[in-house]
């Protein structure tokens, strides 16, 4: 970092000696400082600590004392140092650690802003933040005017808005050389990220500084479960109390040898903790039970990764993977590991993405066991077997890789590099899920043919949701209308944005628990949605270009306002009942094709139309023979839905050809749902349409090839073959392509009513004859061949798509005496295969070398065939007999 000027005052320097007391990093601080200084490119690194060495609590104050110029005097830093972490809890929890080990209070010098929470002041010189929350100030000022330096902490969780930043900070390294990046982790892939960071700089390698490990000794133990941990429903009940039932007895067996041991419990998910932490509560008698995740409120989070109160009784926190990385959680030092994660997984072929329970990462399952062994010697649980850790992937699916990318489309899309193209990310969006992305914004409104952010886009960019659940709070608010409209549209959005489960998938009946407070995130869930229904009000006051929502409302009760604002977010979506089909339960089909059922015992089975949040990929009862299951849904009427997704409406008529007829029916549909259908007379245009569409999806075996026509066909096959252009390929596809130049008055008449028996392809295919070359067709390829004889024989040519058959002649021996030279078709390329036939027709002799035939192997049949067919000629000198296809009488 290049050094201000100035003369600090070293008041206003971080006292690193007194913050890094007992910290290994401190051990790294010279080297950092000096790769900061001295680098090249100057400003960057990338520090590679394990867990618990201090990184995230001496790294920042270290950049920001170098920000100020100099670690020996100075004045006030002009800038603030900016560290990103994955996670809320972890944000606040850094920012309150070095806040303390600083002296200081939380929002002076050390502050931190999350989602709906900032503590901050005028003095802050290292804010902990979310990433959504930096993403969102790079859009608003590219520059980062008032920020010296950012370090991107835990990049190698690999999360989609860190990978982001990664690239546009780079960029932004490029207008502002002055800028400090580092990037850290405690399992980092060092020269990657070196590569990335330093690309903008000229291309070099950002220094990579190492800190040795901080872990003491870890016992590792395995207590596999006697069931499977997953099956069709998710996480089965049997292994969670599994989990906790090994985690409430190797606790007791820790606190026995040391009572200020608490635990750390790992399970995927907020059900999953939920359930094990109401079991421990009932077997860990004298212990405080915690649960960590996102539903809980702020205050329970904190609380949960501060350390034990004086007096107060040992611990064990149920979390998900929260607490995997950036946090130490005092006291810990046992984890109980379930070995299972929640990830990102997109299905492309469904139009479905969410969150699915996977077997954790080897890297992940480490991440977890080293929370144990960052105060002193501890002990990790592992409730599966050997085998199952060594099958698992060795690091967790890069976010990029496996989730939706709306969001990360859109903000690309503001940053003027649609679809990532220029940027140096750690890996490449994939085109398939950057093309889908890129068309939902383009539906929405957010994005123009170019790609590039439209003025909506922009807007929906500053609000912090999915793209499009900002763009439902936007239109649900207009359309609700009155001064309530902003308000229900915003506890919508915050419902479906948030992490709380709908019990029976019923968003309905989640709504009002949050309302109530007797919901664990009615807290949470409440600040959201003040929160929402401000920006609601506040981006009204402005023209919203929306050209698909005239100003208007749509009055529905509280109950449909639901499913209005999840169809307005999530229009494909909007699903219909199907009859049974033989199924126990009912599915519903979604307007983008997709088939779902109802979790067992759903309240909303029976409604005939419902607005879908969140569906996935499942098996068994719950997704009704479908292969999905609705995860998320509110009842909707019909004409709420068409309101919902109005721009899915469609009506026109769908002829088919079938039977040998075609037949025709105008239907109005709702994306793939059918909601009316009637018989109508197909105009010519329409019929025409449909015989060509069941010509292209069945073949022309649905017409027939007559003999004549098949005939043609192989012989014009063979010329291609041989010749090439300009005889036309007769392979299946090749006609097809070129249907509408040799086939349309014949589809025209089959969509007439002309019945298929009368159609013949034989004179269609003459019509792609070439010209002038189409005259030389029976000189090349003649229908049949004139033997010695003089008959003449029909010429069977080789299948069309052989690359080596040969045309075939079958003709009785007798009638080739005295022929010497084999026939050759195609101007001399092809020789004639002659089936040489006894007088009852049957095969003696194959060959193309008459001449060859007639020396040797004519003899043979000769002597076994003349006492057979006395009445035939069989001449010892086949040279000079006559050709014949007489017997000797009739000679």
């Amino acid at each position: 970092m290049t050094a201000s000027p100035r003369v600090p005052d070293a008041r206003d320097l971080f006292d690193l000696a007194a913050i890094g007391r007992g910290l290994v990093f401190a051990r790294s601080l010279d080297e950092l400082a000096a790769a900061l200084n001295e680098g090249a490119p100057a400003g960057t690194a990338v520090v590679q600590a394990p867990p618990g060495t201090g990184k995230t609590t001496l790294v920042p104050p270290l950049v920001a004392n170098l920000a100020a110029g100099s670690t020996s005097a100075g004045q006030r830093p002009r800038a603030r140092v900016v560290v990103t972490q994955p996670r809320r809890v972890a944000a606040r929890a850094a920012a309150r650690r070095l806040a303390f080990l600083d002296g200081g209070r939380l929002g002076d010098r050390v502050g931190y802003t999350v989602r709906g929470e900032r503590r901050t002041g005028p003095g802050t010189l290292i804010e902990f933040v979310t990433p959504g929350i930096l993403l969102r100030r790079l859009l608003a000022d590219p520059g980062l005017e008032g920020t010296a330096a950012v370090v991107l902490d835990e990049v190698h969780e690999r999360g989609l808005e860190t990978d982001l930043l990664v690239g546009m900070l780079g960029e932004v390294r490029q207008l502002r050389d002055d800028l400090a990046l580092v990037a850290m982790s405690a399992t980092l892939d060092a020269p990657r990220f070196a590569s990335l960071i330093g690309k903008y700089d000229g291309g070099g390698l950002a220094p990579v500084v190492d800190c040795p490990s901080a872990l003491y000794p870890l016992e590792v133990d395995w207590v596999p479960a006697p069931g499977p941990r997953l099956d069709e429903r998710g996480v089965t009940r049997v292994f969670l109390d599994h989990v906790a039932d090994t985690a409430a007895a190797a606790h007791r067996r820790a606190v026995t040898r040391d009572p200020d041991v608490d635990a750390l419990v790992f399970v995927p998910g907020a059900r999953e903790v939920s359930h094990v932490a109401a079991r421990l509560g009932g077997r860990a008698a004298g212990t405080e039970v915690l649960e960590l995740h996102g539903q809980v409120s702020s205050a329970a989070q904190d609380r949960a990764v501060s350390g034990r109160e004086p007096g107060g009784r040992p611990r064990i926190i149920v979390s998900t993977a929260l607490a995997e990385s950036s946090l130490t959680v005092p006291g810990v030092r046992l984890v109980v590991d379930s070995g299972l994660a929640r990830e990102p997984r997109r299905d492309a072929n469904r139009g479905m993405s969410g969150l699915v329970t996977v077997s954790a990462s080897r890297a992940s399952s480490e991440q977890r066991a080293g929370r144990a062994a960052r105060q002193g010697p501890g002990t990790v649980v592992r409730c599966y077997d050997q085998r199952s850790f060594a099958a698992a992937p060795a690091h967790p699916t890069p976010e990029i890789a496996a989730t939706d990318l709306t969001g990360a489309a859109l903000v690309l899309a503001c940053w003027g590099a649609p679809g990532g193209k220029g940027l140096a990310l750690p890996d490449a969006p994939p085109a398939g899920a950057m093309e889908e992305a890129m068309q939902v914004l383009l539906g929405l409104g957010a994005a123009a043919p170019d790609g590039l952010a439209t003025e909506l886009g922009r807007t929906l960019a500053r609000i912090p949701a999915d793209p499009r659940l900002a763009r439902a709070l936007l239109v649900g608010a207009r359309l609700l209308g009155g001064k309530a409209g902003a308000g229900r549209a915003a506890e919508v959005v915050a419902m479906v944005e948030g992490e709380a489960r709908a019990p029976g998938a019923e968003l309905t009946r989640l709504l009002p628990e949050l309302r109530s407070g007797r919901h664990p995130a009615s807290g949470r869930w409440r600040e959201e949605a003040r929160r929402m229904e401000t920006i609601a009000r506040e981006e009204a006051g402005g023209a919203v270009p929306d050209v698909l929502w005239p100003d208007r409302e749509v009055p529905v009760a509280d109950v449909e306002a639901v499913g209005l604002v999840i169809g307005l977010a999530f229009p494909e979506r909007v699903a219909r009942r199907m009859p049974g089909q033989g199924q126990a339960q009912e599915s519903y089909l979604l307007a983008s094709g997709t088939r779902a059922g109802l979790p067992a015992g759903s309240s909303l089975a029976g409604h005939d139309w419902l607005a879908v949040a969140e569906v996935s990929r499942a098996q068994g009862r719950d997704a009704a023979g479908t292969g999905a299951v609705i995860r998320a849904a509110a009842p909707l009427a019909a004409d709420t839905a068409e309101a919902a997704a109005g721009h899915l409406l469609s009506e026109d008529v769908q002829a088919r050809f079938d039977g040998g007829k075609v037949a025709a029916r105008r239907e109005r549909r709702l994306g793939a749902i059918l909601l009316a259908s009637t018989p109508v007379k197909p105009s010519v245009r329409e019929g025409h349409a449909a015989v060509t569409r069941a010509l292209a999806a069945e073949g022309l075996g649905r017409i027939g090839w007559s003999d004549a026509a098949d005939a043609l066909r192989r012989r014009l096959a063979l010329l291609h073959r041989e010749l090439g252009e300009p005889w036309p390929d007769m392979a299946e596809q090749a006609l097809l392509l070129r249907l509408e130049e040799w086939l349309a008055p014949e589809i025209d008449a089959l969509a007439g009513g002309t019945p298929v028996a009368r159609i013949s392809l034989a004179d269609p295919l003459r019509r792609l004859l070439p010209w002038p070359e189409a005259g030389r067709l029976d000189e090349l390829a003649p229908e049949r061949l004139e033997v010695a004889s003089g008959s003449r024989v029909r010429i069977d040519y080789p299948d069309v798509g052989s690359d080596s058959g040969r045309p075939v002649v079958a003709v009785k021996l007798q009638e080739c005496f005295g022929w010497a030279e084999t026939p050759r078709l195609v101007d001399g390329r092809v020789p004639v295969l002659f089936h040489l036939l006894s007088p009852a027709g049957r095969p003696l002799a194959v060959t193309d070398d008459l001449a060859s035939f007639w020396s040797g192997p004519y003899a043979q049949v000769r002597s076994e065939m003349r006492g057979r067919y006395p009445k035939h000629p069989w001449p010892e000198d086949p040279w000079t007999a006559p050709a014949t296809a007489k017997t000797k009488r009739r000679m």
